[in-house]
């Protein structure tokens, strides 16, 4: 029983260091990598979704258009109206020009609405308004049904479960409403100050909450580094890592000190992306000297590093254990597991004895029944053979008297002629 708390204690921590680990960011790519002391790493982290693009030429990447679906004929699709922060409104049917439109504010307040102004019987359908970002590579929608009477008292409007339902009189003017002030699909938001990348060094035997923060990056071009590792030149990022997308992290000069655990955080908080890249570095003893000849022409040539690349899907979760952490957790399960089969067998142990219990007494029991059955029958029996056995006894005996009374008389008779003669 002692060991149930303990095993609770281990499932707890196992939860808290996921959930730890899911606060960090999605893990997308994992690499083991072993260099000798004295040699240059370069940490891979590369990006294409971070790649600065400033929307100041309204290059279309944000576009909201209206659909509508119509069960006749046959569920058709049509386009009614699509617009984009560098292109005008655009409406498809020539009806709908002058009828159908949307604010044009919709890019600054985030109001999407869509307008129809004299409404007839070839409105009705199922009317979406989608939300298209290409960039961030997000897409939102919302669907409205519109039916139209030519009742008044029929008007309303009401949620059947799955989407909002219009019920417009003939005639008159309807506005389906489409609003999303997500900064996203707004202007005005400064996205060189959404792009941030860092790296982070965490040392053997630390928490990944206590990692060491080594620079932080914006695309503004502003750069905070901390520690004396950049200004000696020992670390270093491109300038241009924005533009190129490349955050790769360069370290020089490699000592037993730089071994641990290396991350990339790439944020973009403009289109909601947060991704990291996770290095093991292991520094290992120097590579022997070589010849003076030989030395002298690959003086400039670093040795080879040996990658160990670690095989994922395209997102993936991956929880890096620590080595003190790591022990403890698994020595958890296997005592949780060793207690699980304790009891189980113990278990099995009880009720067996107790099932052989139960069947002794039993047997016990029923031999007595049946002795007591079987004793009453042998005497019953007995009885039976005594009457019986006496019954051609007395018979006999009988027989016997009557053959010496008749015995008798015959001599008498006999006796008592041979007087009289």
């Amino acid at each position: 029983m002692t060991l149930l708390p303990a095993m609770c204690v281990f499932m707890a921590s196992a939860w808290g260091q996921r959930s730890s680990n899911s606060r960090l960011g999605a893990v997308v790519e994992a690499k083991n990598i072993t260099l000798p002391v004295g040699s240059n790493a370069v940490l891979s982290c590369q990006s294409p979704r971070m790649v600065w693009t400033q929307d100041r030429l309204k290059d279309r990447q944000r576009v909201v258009h209206w659909d509508v679906t119509r069960n006749i004929p046959k569920y058709s699709v049509e386009r009614v109206l699509d617009m984009s922060p560098g292109a005008r409104l655009r409406v498809y049917n020539n009806f709908n020009k002058g009828r159908v439109s949307i604010p044009t504010s919709a890019f600054k307040d985030g109001n999407f609405s869509l307008v129809i102004n004299n409404v007839v019987q070839s409105d009705r359908g199922v009317y979406t308004c989608n939300l298209h970002h290409h960039y961030c590579q997000n897409q939102e929608s919302v669907q409205i049904q519109l039916n139209v009477t030519k009742s008044a008292n029929k008007e309303k409007r009401y949620w059947d479960g799955e989407k909002t339902i219009f019920v417009v009189l003939s005639g008159s003017s309807v506005v389906l409403p489409c609003v999303n002030r997500h900064p996203l699909w707004r202007d005005g938001l400064q996205e060189d100050q959404q792009q941030v990348a860092h790296w982070d060094f965490q040392p053997p035997g630390v928490r990944p909450d206590r990692a060491e923060r080594l620079v932080d990056l914006y695309a503004s071009g502003e750069r905070r580094d901390y520690g004396p590792l950049f200004a000696d030149n020992k670390m270093s990022v491109a300038e241009d890592a924005f533009t190129l997308g490349d955050f790769s992290l360069s370290i020089s000069d490699l000592k037993p000190a730089d071994k641990g655990l290396y991350s990339c955080h790439l944020h973009h908080h403009y289109c909601g992306l947060h991704e990291r890249r996770v290095f093991r570095l292991t520094v290992g003893p120097s590579l022997p000297s070589t010849p003076t000849t030989a030395s002298t022409v690959l003086r400039n040539e670093g040795p080879e590093p040996r990658i160990e690349e670690v095989e994922s899907p395209h997102v993936v979760n991956v929880i890096l254990p620590e080595y003190r952490n790591y022990f403890v957790q698994h020595l958890g399960y296997f005592l949780a597991t060793f207690l699980l089969l304790a009891v189980i067998v113990v278990a099995i142990i009880v009720l067996t004895r107790r099932r052989k219990k139960r069947g002794l007494a039993y047997d016990l029991h029923r031999y007595d029944e049946r002795n007591v059955t079987n004793g009453g029958e042998s005497s019953l029996d007995c009885t039976e053979l005594k009457t019986r056995n006496q019954e051609p006894l007395n018979s006999d005996y009988k027989n016997n008297l009557l053959k010496e009374r008749d015995l008798s008389k015959d001599c008498n008779k006999d006796f008592d002629g041979k007087l009289w003669k």
